[in-house]
């Protein structure tokens, strides 16, 4: 995420900056010191946040607003301010701010907010990204808008069954699933590499969380094999998600007879996992 800063106190600005390069919130791209030099500038480099002082010199921060909201600015918009007016907070929310951050800056409630409009960007991306691959949206799916949401739904209650939810590459493959149930396909007509690049601007990245997650519910399915190889959970996803070899080999591993762990299968995975919303 592309990040822009304005506020009148250089200090600001710098807290701000170590905050979301800590906690990894995203780039700052540029900053201003007031409102009158930052509008051309922000239109240029088009950042997804803009985080802007309310009281600032010369103009303030609801008349920026305004005015990049009138230039068709695709920015999301968050006001740092110390005043506590109801009438002058509900005049910021009406100039088109997406959030409010008090002042003194406080880490937990910048962190909180960022991801939070973080999450907003990131589905109204996705979504845009996947209109884009259609020509005609309506032709091109076959399944109905309530069909595919409970589609969407399981799938998310499969990777909470295997342990995976609030892993990073979460969101991922579930945007994957949307993809290729949007699309009518499945994984053995593209590869991940396609379908990252088609979603994210750093499909490298992208693939590696999704990755990552499916590890981690190898691990997961395994313990409970280890526990039980009995248990439901185990049974019905230990070879419709994972190669079963793998999962034995993971088992293996967690028993100390193994020096290996198992290796995903990213294809297996996301196949699984739409095949498995059909029932």
């Amino acid at each position: 995420m592309k990040i822009y800063v304005v506020d009148d106190d250089i200090t600001v600005i710098r807290v701000l900056e170590n905050i979301i390069e800590d906690y990894d919130l995203g780039t700052v791209c540029g900053y201003s010191l007031n409102g009158n030099d930052c509008i051309a500038e922000i239109n240029t480099l088009s950042p997804d946040i803009v985080l802007i002082d309310l009281l600032m010199p010369g103009k303030d921060g609801v008349t920026v607003v305004k005015e990049l909201k009138n230039s068709n600015s695709n920015a999301l918009f968050i006001m740092i301010s110390q005043v506590s007016s109801k009438a002058m907070i509900g005049k910021a929310y009406a100039s088109g701010v997406d959030f409010f951050i008090n002042k003194p800056i406080n880490v937990i409630e910048v962190t909180t907010v960022m991801k939070s409009i973080a999450e907003k960007i990131h589905y109204k991306k996705t979504l845009e990204n996947i209109k884009k691959l259609f020509s005609n949206y309506d032709q091109v799916t076959n399944i109905t808008e309530d069909n595919h949401i409970t589609k969407i739904k399981k799938i998310q209650l499969i990777l909470n069954k295997l342990g995976m939810s609030g892993e990073k590459g979460e969101k991922d493959i579930i945007d994957v699933c949307n993809y290729l149930i949007y699309n009518n396909k499945n994984m053995s007509d593209t590869n991940i590499y396609e379908v990252c690049k088609a979603l994210s601007s750093n499909s490298k990245n992208m693939e590696q969380r999704i990755r990552r997650a499916i590890s981690k519910g190898l691990s997961n399915i395994a313990y409970l094999g280890v526990e039980d190889n009995m248990n439901e959970i185990f049974i019905m996803y230990a070879n419709s998600l994972f190669n079963f070899e793998e999962v034995k080999a993971e088992m293996d591993h967690i028993r100390g007879k193994g020096f290996s762990n198992g290796k995903v299968n990213i294809k297996k995975f996301i196949d699984g996992l739409i095949i498995n919303t059909e029932n």
